[in-house]
């Protein structure tokens, strides 16, 4: 097992990590901006190293002072947490050849399940159900694209082969578009992400976001942890997500999960990752896999009791999964509400210093978050601030504790989205369960 970890990441997830190798017994090096010298983790990581100024492309997405810092401090290995370099291909790659470990998949399965197009081939050849499409990058023939989106029938959706996060993507609802929005999103892509291949799909009108939790080790073992559903959604960004997907049975579970598992032994997975589906009419479709440790994982670790965090620790050490299938029971519900210091009306940031801070408790209450009374939230990064989780044994149970979890929170001194997410909860679409990924929007009216 490693004495020492590199943190390379900040907020809660740094924090997060760092809980899970104190428990472990392992040394944590936090990494930080300049901005970020009074985060929680690093105040009592055994060591710290700031890596550059405030903008994270200076410091966070600094691969040579990530790895620099590893070097000055001996630490064995590189947790990237979610987001900056968690699936930077190259970033991993350096990790390895300077002779440090990358907790999480090898540098080429990142490549392959970054690339859209190779990632769908990955996961057709697996036997994992993909959204009908174009089954690879589109070429430059205008009626040979027509043809192809005929065949799929309308409406369709052009995405980049490099897009993520809700970019690269131009939905076509008539052939008389077709081939100017392909051009378009060519140009986009290539703009964006240095990359202009672009590919088709049959646009799902009102499908769900589901998504299957897996942890996969070099021993040839890979296991599902049931499923989550990321339905709420703004702009395709996750608002509220749930463990389990509500309406979903035991044998679509099994089917799905079982798949997904025997894909990661196909392409010798290595780590925590997570296969997302479009679930529509009781059919899934792959859309992408991502690579790395999810945001909502806490609602997956309420309800398997795995702390998945310290499972990718024991995965890049070399150690074997410390579970099997048939140990993975599902037990109750959980909720997850992302808290961010944001206007809940306009959306707009709302940075400043926290003047009071008051988190809830109780049986079934979760809060990670990295911030406290008088923490100042910085304007450079990603503006959530936590995560509330509640558990029960029912859906019903989960819901009525994170009202009250809700209630009970206190954040002053900026504006927050907890009004939002305390509508949300109360909304009798929500509480029915089963909402798809355009119901938050319609009802925002955006």
């Amino acid at each position: 097992m490693f004495e020492k970890i590199v943190i390379a990441n900040r907020g809660e997830i740094a924090l997060r990590i760092q809980r899970a190798c104190r428990e472990m017994g392992i040394r944590t090096v936090a990494v930080h901006s300049e901005a970020d010298r009074t985060l929680k983790h690093v105040l009592l990581a055994d060591e710290s190293v700031c890596i550059g100024p405030a903008p994270s492309a200076h410091s966070y997405l600094n691969v040579p002072a990530v790895i620099s810092a590893a070097e000055v401090t001996d630490a064995q290995a590189i947790h990237p947490g979610y987001g900056f370099l968690s699936e930077n291909a190259d970033f991993a790659e350096q990790v390895e050849t300077s002779g440090f470990v990358f907790i999480g998949p090898s540098p080429d399965t990142i490549r392959t399940m970054g690339d859209k197009v190779a990632a769908i081939k990955a996961m057709q050849k697996a036997g994992v159900p993909c959204v009908p499409g174009s089954d690879g990058p589109l070429g430059d023939n205008p009626d040979a694209n027509l043809h192809t989106a005929r065949r799929i029938g309308y409406p369709i959706i052009i995405k980049a082969a490099g897009g993520g996060g809700g970019r690269g993507m131009r939905v076509v609802h008539t052939e008389a578009t077709l081939l100017d929005s392909i051009s378009l999103t060519r140009s986009e892509s290539r703009a964006a992400f240095g990359n202009d291949t672009v590919y088709m799909e049959k646009y799902l009108e009102n499908p769900r976001h589901i998504e299957i939790q897996v942890l996969s080790d070099t021993h040839g073992n890979a296991i599902y942890l049931g499923e989550r559903d990321c339905s709420m959604q703004r702009r395709h960004q996750k608002v509220l997500e749930e463990a389990p997907a509500p309406g979903l049975t035991e044998g679509q579970r099994r089917f799905i999960g079982e798949r997904c598992a025997q894909a990661c032994r196909d392409m010798g997975y290595r780590g925590a990752g997570t296969f997302e589906f479009l679930y529509e009419n009781g059919e899934f479709y792959f859309i992408e896999m991502n690579t790395r440790l999810q945001v909502e994982h806490p609602v997956t670790e309420m309800i398997t009791g795995v702390d998945i965090v310290r499972e990718q620790i024991r995965i890049a050490a070399g150690e074997p999964l410390s579970f099997r299938q048939e140990d993975i029971v599902l037990r109750g519900h959980a909720l997850e509400c992302r808290i961010n210091a944001e206007d809940p009306d306009n959306f707009m940031p709302s940075p400043g210093t926290i003047n009071v801070y008051h988190t809830p408790g109780g049986i079934g209450v979760r809060i990670d978050s990295h911030v406290y009374s008088g923490y100042t939230v910085p304007p450079y990064y990603d503006s959530m601030i936590g995560k509330l989780i509640t558990f029960g044994n029912s859906r019903e149970s989960a819901l009525a504790r994170m009202r009250t979890a809700l209630d009970e929170m206190v954040v002053e001194g900026i504006k927050t989205n907890i009004p939002l997410q305390q509508q949300l909860c109360e909304d009798p679409a929500f509480v029915a369960g089963g909402t798809n990924i355009h119901y938050l929007e319609k009802k925002l009216g955006l």
